[in-house]
């Protein structure tokens, strides 16, 4: 069929096809980025929460040589939560792990608390480059805390 004999209709919808991608194409995409990086963000909160649990649990399980000091043995107990939160989370970079000082609980002075906080500077260290409007909704840092209690009995 020469150009001449073509339909009238056809020769008029020459273009819409790249038209309509044109358009639909960002939308799409933006949506496609979005819930990757929504992902990526679910999966470092979750392995945060990992690594403060675990470094907690190191905490309550460490086996300490006695040596008769109360306070040296929770400060070894807090030093292994610590070194335990920071290799579960070594494949993130700027990963900060805080152990302060143990001591006893605030709601119960007869205890001694662990408190392991592990947290990542998102915004700082985002996963995928952000884009100009959706950083506005993504978080500034994501942080995880666990908290174990210790009897007094059971620290040395």
């Amino acid at each position: 069929m020469s150009r001449k004999q073509q339909p009238h209709g056809r020769r008029c919808q020459r273009g819409a096809t790249a038209v309509e991608f044109a358009l639909v194409f960002p939308l799409f995409f933006v949506i496609f980025y979005a819930i990757v990086s929504y992902g990526l963000i679910f999966a470092i909160q979750q392995s945060l929460t990992l690594a403060a649990a675990e470094g907690a649990r190191a905490a309550l399980n460490y086996v300490y040589e006695s040596n008769g000091s109360s306070s040296q043995a929770l400060t070894d107990r807090a030093s292994a939560a610590q070194t335990t939160a920071k290799n579960m989370t070594n494949w993130l970079p700027n990963v900060s792990v805080q152990t302060p000082t143990p001591g006893p609980c605030s709601y119960s002075a007869s205890m001694y608390c662990v408190t392991v906080t592990v947290s990542y500077p998102y915004s700082t260290h985002p996963l995928v480059p952000p884009l100009p409007l959706l950083g506005l909704v993504m978080p500034a840092a994501l942080t995880s805390t666990a908290t174990v209690q210790i009897d007094p009995v059971n620290i040395i």
